[in-house]
């Protein structure tokens, strides 16, 4: 099985996610917090980025969700080409779009997105990692 990890960001849980920026195809990476805690199975979004990654990157807008935790209101949500290269994972998701995120992170990995891998920090508690 595939496994990727990364050390941990102001000693939280981060990963890693590719992006494609639609003007010229180039790839960006993003780090985003694991948040378990954000959303749920259920949610019908799996990220929460950036509203100008997901323009740039062409989001595709799906409607908006109303968000109550870390960021209240009314967001809109854009389906994006999502991808983890070390782990062969290359997906359409549904990111929320924020007008702004947390400090030091480029947005949030919610529950429904992590729960598609086995993950945890693997022994070692300085990482985090995701495994399929």
């Amino acid at each position: 099985m595939p496994r990727v990890t990364w050390t941990l960001r102001h000693g939280r849980p981060c990963i890693e996610v590719v992006l494609h920026l639609a003007a010229d195809g180039s790839l960006v990476r993003r780090t985003l917090l694991a948040d378990t805690g954000a959303g749920s199975r259920k949610d019908r979004f799996q990220l929460l980025l950036d509203e100008d990654d997901c323009l740039l990157c062409g989001g595709n807008p799906v409607g908006p969700v109303k968000l109550g935790g870390a960021f209240v209101g009314a967001f809109p949500t854009y389906m994006l080409p999502i991808q983890i290269p070390a782990l062969g994972f290359r997906r359409n998701l549904r990111a929320v779009g924020l007008p702004t995120t947390l400090k030091g992170f480029d947005g949030i990995a919610c529950f429904r997105f992590l729960n598609h891998f086995t993950y945890g920090n693997f022994g070692d508690p300085a990482q985090f990692g995701l495994e399929t």
